[in-house]
């Protein structure tokens, strides 16, 4: 093969020639060649029966892998299905063996049920231990609750006597405040009682008005209210004042007094045996106002104290006698259902015993 270049139109066109050349030997000519194809052909000629894979070794070994897994999967299904055969066989046998026991057993009660009690029945007949009735599930929940609470109960009992406990200090201590404070208002109330019965005495005793002059405002005091010796004093020292001033207007019935007794040493004995009795009056009010202030505060704050508490004890106590009420209903209904649990075992029993002998 040559390779020519010609310049066309100012740009290269490469051309690639073949040439046939003798002389080169690596250069071989390819020649037609043809022969005479038949134009049909008999069925003696072909094998109707081979297939193209046959020589094929590849081919062959594919198939051989697919027919040995082939097999030993069908091997495989096969041991399956004797397994579950064999299985299913068994539960039949075991099935056909409890259906005969049971007509046997029944027979044999049906003849014998001449000789048992009349109150039995088919039903009493022992099951498996699994199937369990509602009885003996109640029974053993009873038993269940029971337990739990019966356990729960001593600690229920230590918390509710140390609350009962701490509501007695409770109310101890809410007591003592409760008088405490009765008594100190009563004892205000007292002294306001003794200071108004001390004015008043004053007033009616000797008719004095004019009552607020310091020394009197002294005498009025809570720590002063019912002095005696103040209060003859203060009497006293008015019934001077009154003669050495010659005025009668504001003195109050000192001015009878002393034309009633003319003496004043009388006069003043007098005085002061009314200004006795009036410090006295004074400190009997007092008293008794705070007596009667303190008793009904006492009352009203102990009704309060006690109503709170006997509610808590109420509540407390409640609680506690519903869980004993309840762990003993649970008690007796266990108790009744052993009994004719034990009751049905001693049926079985009989039952049994017949059924070896």
């Amino acid at each position: 093969m040559k390779i020519h270049y010609i310049n066309i139109l100012l740009f290269a066109l490469p051309l690639n020639i073949l040439v046939n050349s003798t002389k080169n030997p690596y250069i071989t000519s390819h020649k037609l060649t043809t022969k005479t194809i038949k134009s049909h052909r008999s069925l003696c000629e072909c094998n109707l029966y081979t297939s193209i894979y046959d020589d094929d070794p590849e081919m062959k070994k594919v198939m051989q892998d697919f027919y040995r897994q082939t097999s030993q999967r069908f091997e495989e299904y096969n041991e399956r299905m004797q397994e579950k055969r064999q299985k299913c066989k068994e539960q039949c046998e075991k099935d056909i063996q409890t259906i005969i026991l049971k007509d046997k057993i029944q027979k044999e009660l049906t003849e014998n049920f001449s000789s048992l009690q009349t109150d039995i029945s088919i039903d009493d007949i022992p099951t498996c231990v699994c199937e369990k009735t509602v009885a003996d599930k109640v029974e053993k929940t009873c038993l269940k609750c029971g337990g739990v609470l019966g356990g729960g109960i001593p600690g229920l009992g230590l918390i509710s006597g140390t609350a009962l406990y701490s509501i007695n200090l409770w109310k101890n201590a809410a007591l003592a405040a409760a008088i405490q404070y009765a008594t100190k208002k009563g004892i205000k109330e007292g002294i306001k009682a003794g200071i108004q019965a001390s004015i008043k005495g004053v007033n009616d005793t000797f008719g004095l008005e004019n009552l607020c002059k310091p020394k009197w405002m002294s005498i009025f005091t809570a720590n002063n209210y019912n002095n005696q010796d103040l209060l003859i004093a203060a009497i006293k020292e008015e019934y001077v004042t009154f003669v050495d001033s010659g005025i009668s207007e504001g003195y109050g019935v000192l001015s009878y007094y002393r034309s009633l007794y003319g003496q004043e040493s009388k006069v003043l004995h007098v005085l002061s045996e009314n200004a006795k009795r009036v410090a006295l009056k004074a400190g009997k009010a007092a008293q008794q106002a705070t007596n009667e202030t303190t008793k009904a505060l006492t009352l009203e704050k102990t009704t309060e104290i006690t109503t709170v508490s006997t509610t808590y004890y109420t509540a407390i106590i409640a609680s506690i006698v519903a869980i004993v009420v309840i762990v003993l209903v649970m008690l007796i209904i266990y108790l009744i259902l052993r009994y004719r649990r034990k009751k049905q075992n001693k049926k079985k029993l009989q039952y049994i015993k017949l059924l070896k002998e």
